[in-house]
């Protein structure tokens, strides 16, 4: 006998597939494992900058990095005398010279003329490097060389912090312009 419908036994295999085949599905999403969550990508810690630490009583500069003091004994400085001190808070570094000038100028008088200049070298009153970090008593403010190591640990300048030339090539290499300056009483 013969069918009317050829397709029927087709079309029922066809049926009987895509029931398995749905089943299957579902039973693989049922039972599969979930993926796992994506790990987070470790974010570097900023190191911190390092920052110039300056101790007026003890009359000692430190490179600080990292929250460790940089040589830990610090480096020996004249400060400002009680008449021009040395301005005490917080700064950053506005300036950085390597073999500085000095225009000569009346302390007492600082808007009045230049007095001539002073060409760099060893005999410069500003030394061998200059790092600029705040303004007081009409005038900028900084560290900077010195020949005159005898004067270290004094508070005789004019509200600038001397140091000796080799100390004070050293501390330019830590610095850029923006490093903190914290001056502390």
């Amino acid at each position: 006998m013969r069918s009317d419908r050829p397709y029927l036994p087709f079309l029922a295999i066809v049926v009987a597939a895509l029931f398995v085949a749905a089943a299957g599905c579902g039973l693989f999403a049922q039972h599969r494992e979930t993926p796992p969550a994506p790990t987070p990508t470790p974010t570097a810690t900023a190191t911190p900058e390092p920052y110039l630490l300056l101790k007026l009583d003890e009359r000692r500069l430190y490179v600080v990095e990292n929250d460790v003091k940089c040589p830990p004994e610090g480096y020996s400085v004249a400060i400002g005398q009680p008449k021009w001190p040395t301005p005490t808070g917080r700064f950053q570094v506005n300036e950085l010279i390597e073999d500085p000038d000095f225009l000569v100028f009346d302390f007492n008088n600082p808007k009045g003329r230049d007095r001539g200049r002073v060409p760099p070298g060893l005999n410069n009153p500003l030394g061998l490097r200059w790092i600029g970090f705040a303004t007081a008593h009409g005038w900028q403010v900084g560290f900077h060389g010195t020949a005159k190591t005898s004067v270290l640990g004094q508070a005789v300048s004019h509200g600038c912090v001397r140091m000796s030339n080799p100390d004070i090539v050293e501390v330019y290499k830590h610095v850029k312009v923006g490093t903190e300056v914290v001056v502390e009483p």
